[in-house]
This record gives C-alpha cells, sequence and structure tokens, in this order.
C-alpha cells in the first residue's frame, strides 16, 4: 500500500500463461520451457536456473503445463506493476557504493541494470496466496514481492517480542545480511533493495553472501531420480556435526558449486574431525583422568613456551572473529582444525607420560585451551562441542559465553573434570560403500 501511495505500483494488461487442458492460468512453476538467453531446458516461467535471469511470460521457448504437458500459451490479465525501472539510478548507487556485496556478483548485477531494467509485475492469477490489498479476489501477490516483506515482518514481530518499541531504528542500526543461493542473485540484488529503496524507511542490505548449488556425487540432486540423500536417512547413519562439519569446510566464500562426495565426506570427517579434534580431546581428558584422578593440576615451572601457546590462542581467536564476520565459515573452521594440530604437537612435544615434571603446566594448558577450542567449535559442530563442554564442566554456558573468554585460561587448578569418553565414532568404510551402493541403483 505504501509503495502504490509513493507512485510505484501501477496497473496494466499483462500477458500470462494458460493450459486450455486445466482451464486456468498458470502459476509459473506449473510452466517448463527453454530459456531464451542461455538455451538451459525444463526451466521455469519465472527466472532460469541456469543464467539466473529473470524471466516474462511469453519468454520461454516452447513452454508446456508441468501437470498434463499439453503446450502453454498465453492470454490477457489486469495485473499490478512495480516500477523498477524508476529505481535504476539508485540501484546504481547502492551496488557501486557497497563494499560489503561480493565483486563477482555485484558487476554482473550492474551489467543488467545498463541494459535496462524492466518494470517488474507483481501479481499473479491464482488465489492461494498473499491477497493483494484492496483488490481481494481472483488474484495475489507474486511469491518473490511478498516474501521480501517478510524479512522485515517477522524480524519486527520478534523485536517487539523482546520489548524492542522503534523497531525501524533498530533495524537501520542493524548489521542486515541476507545469505541466498546464486540462482536468486536478480531478485536479491536487484528487487528486493528496490522496494525498500521505494518505501523509504528501511537500510538495504549491508551483505549478500552468495553460494552456488549442493550437488551429489557431481549430479543435481533429483528426488523424483532417487538421486538425494534424505536427511532423515542421513541422521539415522551419521552425527548432524559430521553434515555440518563436512558442508562447511568444503563451502568457500563464492558462487562455486559444492560437491557432497561420500569418499571425501569419510575423509574430512575422519582425518581432521576425529583424528584431530576427537583425538585431542580423548588424550587430554584420559590422561587427566588416569594420572590426576580427573583433577586439573597446577602448573609449575612455567615457561615462555606456555606463554607462547596462550599468545597463539588468542591470535587464533581475533582472527576466528574477523572471518567469521566476514562470513567466511570454511576458513573460520579451517584455523580452529588448524589449533587443534598445533595444541595435539604441544602435547606430544612435551611428552608428559615421561616427563612427569612437566605433566602440570601440559595439561593445566591442554585442559584451557580445550574450553578455547569448544568455544569457536560450537557455531559449527554445537552437538559435540557442548559434550566436550559437560566434560570439562568449566564455569558458564558454552551458548551464551563471550567469544572473548576463549582467551582466557578460566579453568583453575583444583578444577575437576568429568570422566572422559570418546567424542566421535569413525566413519566406516562399509557405512560409505552402503551409501554409494544404494546411488547406483538409480544411476
Amino acid at each position: 500500500m505504501r509503495l502504490r501511495e509513493r507512485g510505484y505500483i501501477y496497473e496494466k494488461d499483462v500477458t500470462q500463461y494458460y493450459c486450455g487442458g486445466e482451464n486456468r492460468f498458470l502459476p509459473d512453476r506449473y510452466v517448463l520451457g527453454t530459456c531464451p538467453h542461455c538455451g538451459a531446458k525444463e526451466q521455469y516461467a519465472d527466472a532460469c536456473e541456469g543464467c539466473g535471469r529473470v524471466l516474462k511470460p511469453g519468454d520461454l521457448i516452447s513452454p508446456v503445463c508441468a501437470v498434463c504437458k499439453r503446450p502453454a500459451t498465453v492470454r490477457n490479465s489486469h495485473h499490478s506493476i512495480f516500477a523498477l525501472s524508476k529505481l535504476s539510478d539508485r540501484l546504481r548507487a547502492w551496488l557501486e557504493g557497497n563494499q560489503g556485496l561480493q565483486p563477482d556478483v555485484k558487476n554482473y548485477v550492474l551489467s543488467w541494470i545498463k541494459e535496462g531494467l524492466q518494470d517488474w509485475d507483481i501479481t499473479r492469477d491464482i488465489t492461494w496466496r498473499v491477497p493483494i490489498p484492496g483488490k481481494e479476489g481472483s488474484q495475489s501477490l507474486y511469491g518473490w514481492f511478498e516474501n521480501h516483506l517478510g524479512y522485515i515482518s517477522i524480524s519486527e514481530k520478534i523485536a517487539r517480542q523482546r520489548g524492542i518499541q522503534n523497531f525501524i531504528d533498530y533495524w537501520n542500526d542493524s548489521d542486515i545480511v541476507h545469505y541466498v543461493g546464486k540462482d536468486i542473485v536478480y531478485h536479491h540484488y536487484l528487487f528486493l533493495p528496490a522496494e525498500r529503496l521505494a518505501d523509504g524507511r528501511y537500510k538495504l542490505p549491508d551483505k549478500i553472501p552468495t553460494r552456488g548449488y549442493l550437488l551429489l556425487q557431481g549430479k543435481k540432486f533429483s528426488k523424483s531420480r532417487g538421486w538425494y540423500i534424505s536427511l532423515r536417512e542421513f541422521l539415522s547413519e551419521f552425527p548432524p556435526d559430521y553434515l555440518r562439519f563436512y558442508l562447511t569446510s568444503t563451502t568457500s566464500y563464492n558462487q562455486g558449486d559444492v560437491d557432497f562426495q561420500w569418499d571425501q565426506f569419510a575423509n574430512k570427517v575422519n582425518n581432521d574431525l576425529i583424528a584431530s579434534i576427537g583425538n585431542l580431546f580423548f588424550r587430554i581428558t584420559k590422561f587427566l583422568e588416569d594420572n590426576f584422578e580427573s583433577t586439573v593440576p597446577k602448573p609449575s615451572d612455567w615457561s615462555e613456551r606456555e606463554e607462547e601457546l596462550k599468545s597463539d590462542v588468542a591470535a587464533v581467536v581475533d582472527r576466528y572473529d574477523e572471518l567469521l564476520e566476514a562470513n567466511q565459515f570454511a576458513e573460520g573452521l579451517k584455523l580452529v582444525v588448524e589449533l587443534s594440530h598445533r595444541l595435539n604437537q604441544y602435547f606430544q612435544a612435551n611428552e608428559p607420560w615421561k616427563n612427569k615434571g612437566v605433566a602440570p603446566k601440559v595439561l593445566y594448558s591442554e585442559v584451557n585451551c580445550l574450553r578455547a577450542l569448544a568455544i569457536l567449535l560450537y557455531p559449527f559442530v554445537p552437538f559435540s562441542a557442548s559434550n566436550i563442554w559437560a566434560t570439562l564442566n568449566p564455569p558458564g554456558d558454552i551458548s551464551k559465553d563471550s567469544l572473548k573468554t576463549a582467551k582466557e585460561y578460566l579453568i583453575r587448578p583444583g578444577h575437576r573434570i568429568a570422566q572422559a569418553t570418546i567424542l566421535y565414532e569413525k566413519v566406516s568404510k562399509e557405512s560409505i560403500e552402503k551409501q554409494l551402493s544404494a546411488l547406483s541403483g538409480q544411476q
């Protein structure tokens, strides 16, 4: 309503896809055809997943009804239109001035603006979506128009529940980040910011991290063809942290596709998560249990080496904070794994099982470093990080502890930890062969 009042909504006749066999106008996802820009086949009516271009009714080559497979025709209908072209200059200024956007994405969005933006049809001849204010009846708002409003409305609802009164100021003082896939760049880099510019009250996104597709063994997921992994079945075989760890470590900060490979999954989990982090956790807690009755010893003979280790952890925490703020999650997780390698090396080099004199300071340092490791791991593998925390039993709550406390040695001498446990079970060759066998039957 506000956009209409401000002159950004107008009415006109447009063409829409129609199925004579179904005797109705077709929603965008009920039409399939070939993209006129890149030639990708079996694309929906509103956007091409191949090249990311937004499509208008009539653009598709050889369109068919996805339900009955008959040819889809076009018919006239009276619709509401958003004047996107009016905002070209303001969109260009925002894109060029926002240093938080991915340069590769920003550049080709700017090329779309240079080609000339077309006004945007924001209504559809269906009744089961959000109705058009003042025009309730046989039409509704196009999903990509109204769902952008949902980012704001759901945030406002939560803010009210938390007692925040002036939501617009709260929104505009916040960092706004939208995580999207590369197939909806047009919507999040043009449509969404255009709506907010036209409204005039809410700031635009500061960052829009854009990622590629998730493939499976080099091919697109397809439930109809059986080429997919059921999350329910996955969780019946493996802990959720294994999936979180693998996908985070293999997803870079770019639009490159991520290929889920079962063999690579097993190697990543077994060699990085289990052999480094899981092994470190068990070595330290079991040694403490066997030699100090699970009680943190008082360090003696503190040396420059221990100070260097503490400084090293603090530097990792600072760099980790920078990486996560920059949405560099794979690099942040890599930093944590590298820290676990160094902690393993520190323990191995000191050989506390031989050198009883250094054992107290080594165990005191390692237990506190494990606490730091748990805090750093928590965003990525919250279940096992919570298990580390529960065993160490330090003061505080891992879900609420500030990242800054990871730099501090807050587990004091005399503190008693819980019994040592094995954190992870290795991914077996047999379990991977079972998954690959299930897929091979679909090829």
